[in-house]
């Protein structure tokens, strides 16, 4: 049977502090199991899991906070979309004005 370690040995073990496991947790970058008690239980995958996330943020030089709102992007369809027109208008020259008009209609109609 695979040893479960807690937040504390796992913290040891990857090189992330307690603390930083918790944000992690906290924004979805890694889910450890949880006890009955509600203890954190760092697996296997859960480890393997904050390795790569150390190797990702070294090659990329990702911050947590843009892996964080990617991930959140992958999450929440309506955030994606208007992430993506919003980028699109950035190459279209002409469509922020549409853009900025379709902004103020809404204004007046709230």
């Amino acid at each position: 049977m695979q040893e479960l370690l807690t937040v504390g040995a796992a913290a040891v073990e990857t090189g992330w502090s307690a603390r930083m496991l918790r944000y992690l947790e906290d924004h979805g970058l890694v889910a450890p199991r949880r006890t009955g008690a509600g203890y954190r239980l760092y697996g296997l995958p859960e480890l393997n899991r904050l390795r790569s996330l150390k190797n990702l943020r070294a090659e990329f030089g990702l911050e947590l906070a843009e892996l964080a709102f990617a991930l959140r992007l992958r999450r929440e369809p309506r955030l994606r979309e208007a992430v993506d027109a919003w980028l699109a208008a950035a190459d279209d020259a002409g469509s922020w004005v549409e853009w900025e008009q379709r902004k103020h209609e809404r204004l007046l109609a709230a």
